[in-house]
């Protein structure tokens, strides 16, 4: 079980908010919205493999957006301000992400993943061995 009064310390508070309160950041104006490095994205409180930028594409949104994630998530059905809308979690921490939507490209398999910043950590493929990713590697051979 994840102690909040330590993640209170590790995390920054927005972190905390999306993570641990369901929180959303603001659009165009988080750390992964715009980037187009090479890398794996991860849970910001577990370190758990989320995303690659292979699988990240441009939708305008605000937020980076994915096709499709590396290994299965959680799901929620979101009823929150009147939508309905699939809430995304992380597996191991229960992490809350962002929301998962039909409107992702078809040719990518017609999923978008829009997903907050502030539940992510990025690794770039330079740093993947060094931090104990070296077994995802092989997803960006070419």
């Amino acid at each position: 079980m994840i102690n909040k009064e330590e993640l209170k310390k590790k995390l920054t508070p927005i972190q905390y908010h999306v993570t641990q309160e369901n929180g959303t950041e603001r659009p165009f104006e988080n750390s992964f919205w715009n980037n187009h490095q090479e890398g794996l994205y991860v849970d910001i409180v577990s370190g758990e493999p989320l995303f690659t930028s292979l699988d990240k594409f441009d939708s305008s949104c605000g937020w980076p957006s994915f096709a499709r994630p590396i290994d299965r998530l959680q799901t929620k059905i979101d009823r929150a301000f009147g939508m309905f809308r699939t809430e995304v979690r992380s597996k191991e921490a229960d992490s809350h992400l962002g929301h998962l939507f039909t409107d992702g490209p078809k040719e990518l398999g017609g999923l978008r993943y829009c997903i907050n910043s502030a539940a992510l950590r990025f690794i770039p493929v330079s740093e993947m061995e060094k931090e104990g990713y070296e077994k995802y590697l092989n997803l960006f051979k070419k």
